[in-house]
């Protein structure tokens, strides 16, 4: 149904698009991430990646580059976070989603204190356990979830199914 206006006072209703910041390190995450494209159809999504041109490679506009950090170069940290604040803050999320790694932690934390919903989509990679990432995010994520069943089941995250 498209908004008409209120009856009571005639002011016209307007339609507002969901905000969607959609962050995945480069490699599998950022595939995963672009496998969940069509769920996105109706969102203004800003895409963020840590490998320039990747987001142009698969027709992910508009997007952004962030620093990248992993558990062995956590000093890199304070770079992501910053970059994070910055585009965060500029783009007023809705949802903040990631398929991981470290960067996409970072994106929960900053997007629920700018109260953002946050979702967390652990690799399908992780098989066995839930990713070093995917533990740490469980306390930001609003709706947190594997990608295998027994692995939700032993987690206690949810269970939708597998991207690829």
């Amino acid at each position: 149904m498209k908004p008409g206006p209120i009856p009571e006072t005639g002011e016209a209703l307007t339609e507002t698009r969901p905000r969607l910041f959609a962050v995945a390190s480069a490699g599998g995450h950022w595939q995963q991430l672009m496998e969940l494209r069509p769920a996105f159809v109706g969102c203004d999504v800003l895409y963020a990646t840590t490998i320039e041109g990747l987001a142009a490679e698969f027709g992910a506009f508009p997007s952004v580059v962030l620093p990248d950090c992993n558990r062995n170069e956590l000093w890199r940290l304070p770079q992501v976070a910053t970059a994070l604040s910055r585009e965060i803050r500029r783009f007023r999320p809705d949802v903040v989603i990631s398929t991981g790694a470290l960067p996409g932690v970072a994106a929960l934390v900053i997007g629920k204190s700018a109260r953002a919903r946050t979702v967390w989509i652990d690799s399908i990679a992780n098989a066995e356990k839930m990713s070093m990432s995917g533990r740490m995010a469980r306390r930001f994520a609003d709706l947190w979830l594997s990608q295998w069943e027994h692995v939700a089941e032993a987690e206690g995250a949810g269970f939708y199914g597998g991207i690829l």
